[in-house]
């Protein structure tokens, strides 16, 4: 049986990239038709109580001042942005050909530098691991408590302004 290693070298890049690409644009299509779909409904559906009212209204007042634009600026932003914002460009019904160019772009420039920095991340942390299981499993671990800490904090700021506004007024 072939090592871990010799099986994971033996994946192209430009496959990775390739597979990468063609399942972000097809995700990318499937939000647009399913806010196309949803339309204004979009906020009162499952979908939308997930994204948050005031998450839509912000990136509905983004793709209404730069249209397309802001779809192909989604990809290079951090955090839900890139996956809330072709729901409401489909909701606002965005020139679909305008849309389409733009999420072709940015999967083309998006995808191969982050599938560099995927592989190139755990291929370093297989040789890690392969070399000292102990310092492989601590890596494991601290990026996973570093997760860990990072969803607990935005949860916990998320909800504060809920607390404050339950608080009794003081006198």
């Amino acid at each position: 049986m072939d090592s871990l290693f010799e099986i994971v070298d033996s994946i192209p890049y430009w496959l990775l990239v390739l597979v990468g690409g063609i399942a972000l644009f097809g995700a990318f299509q499937f939000y647009y038709w399913g806010g196309k779909k949803l339309g204004a409904k979009l906020p009162e559906t499952r979908v939308g109580r997930k994204i948050g009212k005031e998450r839509i209204a912000k990136v509905e007042n983004l793709v209404r001042r730069w249209g397309a634009l802001s779809v192909f600026g989604c990809f290079w932003v951090p955090g839900g942005l890139r996956h809330t914002l072709p729901w409401v460009a489909g909701a606002l019904q965005v020139n679909y050909r305008w849309y389409l160019v733009a999420s072709a772009v940015g999967c083309v420039t998006w995808v191969p530098v982050t599938a560099f920095g995927l592989y190139a991340g755990v291929w370093a942390w297989l040789k890690l691991a392969a070399t000292s299981p102990l310092y492989g499993g601590l890596t494991l671990a601290a990026l996973i408590a570093v997760v860990v800490l990072l969803v607990w904090r935005r949860r916990r700021r998320a909800n504060a302004p809920a607390a404050r506004e339950n608080e009794p007024a003081e006198v």
